[in-house]
């Protein structure tokens, strides 16, 4: 036996159902009066990601190509192209050479002397890229935001380098893609004390050459020596300071 509540139940349920179609065909209704006649609504695309600028660095001991990571480090890469492209490196040498640890350039001349650079830039260092091997970084000094136009090349992961340490740890903005023989090549000098300063190269590598490619190199692009080593000067200038990691 049916009772009244189970009828007015039952009408509940039917009334609610309705209620609700309706509301669908209200909200179908209007997407269609939005939409354009036989159109389709276009999803929602990612923004194109920054594409790397890719560099080559022809040394007294070869060449080395560098890809860097304008997505990752688009302040670093910027710098550095800028650098690059105002023929800023050319001339400048690798003053700071530790086998076991990196290479260390773009700051002074053969005559150890410092050049006079742009103001610092923000520093990078939680970008996610870390300092390993064939990492290319920003140097710089105590101060978190101080590095100017110096970098280095990681010769052996460090781990160390991605640890903050006085509120920042340092900023990788690119890798070394062909070349690493000469970069080893370059860790492997002799050094020395200069001016104050230790593990100068005893023989000047200079940075002949700094230049922004079209795109990546061929993989057959050459990375021999291009001239040997010069002496370095007995008496050089005393630098005004120096950037390290």
């Amino acid at each position: 036996m049916t009772t009244l509540t189970a009828i007015h139940s039952r009408s509940f349920v039917r009334s609610a159902a309705a209620l609700f179609v309706a509301f669908a065909a209200i909200a179908n209704l209007a997407s269609a009066q939005n939409a354009k006649p036989g159109s389709a609504v276009a999803p929602t695309a990612d923004a194109p990601a920054a594409s790397p600028v890719f560099v080559s660095m022809t040394t007294s001991k070869g060449v080395i190509y560098l890809e860097l990571n304008t997505a990752k480090a688009p302040i670093s890469v910027k710098n550095f192209v800028d650098y690059t492209k105002e023929g800023f490196y050319n001339g400048t040498i690798f003053h700071r050479v530790i086998k076991t640890f990196m290479i260390q350039g773009g700051g002074f001349t053969a005559d150890m002397k410092q050049k006079a650079t742009k103001a610092p830039i923000s520093n990078e260092w939680q970008n996610g890229l870390p300092n390993s091997r064939g990492a290319i970084s920003m140097a710089r000094t105590n101060e978190p935001n101080s590095a100017t136009c110096q970098f280095f090349i990681n010769t052996v992961d460090n781990k160390m380098l991605d640890q903050p340490r006085g509120g920042a740890a340092y900023a990788v903005f690119g890798k070394v893609i062909k070349g690493m023989d000469v970069v080893d090549a370059i860790a492997a000098v002799p050094t020395g004390q200069s001016n104050g300063m230790g593990d100068v190269p005893k023989a000047v590598v200079t940075i002949e050459k700094m230049e922004v490619l079209a795109g990546p190199p061929a993989m057959d692009a050459p990375a021999a020596p291009v001239a040997p080593a010069t002496p370095a000067p007995a008496t050089p200038a005393a630098p005004t300071g120096t950037k390290t990691p």
